[in-house]
């Protein structure tokens, strides 16, 4: 599937005062990562040791809420406030750290924590270079 996001900012009709292509790449990786931890989740849930999965379940949901929000916030630029984007960003990267490595602690075990660390991992990072441009 291919991500409409870098169109969708190719069309915005003023200017944007961040780089398109690295914002494009926090709004995917925010967009997966939200994703990846709602089915970890679900699929915590679904696993025989639920009950050691708890804190497992609760990050993951957390920081599927964070991601999405932060998409979306980043996703929206009229009336833009660099600041509020900082602070998400900054509260984005701390979730996925901690959600990447709490599924990291189980990735032995369970193969959908693998992947949402990962996921994790990948958005905590492009979280932190998309701060870095913010003036």
């Amino acid at each position: 599937m291919t991500s409409t996001t870098m169109p969708m900012l190719e069309t915005y009709p003023a200017e944007i005062n961040l780089d398109r292509g690295k914002l494009a790449a926090a709004i995917d990786a925010l967009i997966a990562c939200a994703e990846a931890c709602t089915a970890c989740a679900d699929a915590c849930l679904s696993e025989e040791s639920v009950v050691d999965l708890t804190k497992c379940i609760r990050t993951n949901l957390d920081c599927a809420d964070v991601c999405a929000t932060t998409a979306r916030v980043l996703s929206r630029h009229t009336g833009y406030d660099a600041n509020i984007s900082r602070a998400l960003l900054d509260a984005c990267a701390m979730v996925c750290k901690s959600c990447g490595d709490e599924c990291g602690s189980h990735a032995e075990m369970h193969e959908h924590c693998r992947i949402c660390a990962d996921a994790c991992r990948a958005c905590e990072q492009t979280c932190r270079d998309l701060h870095s441009t913010i003036s």
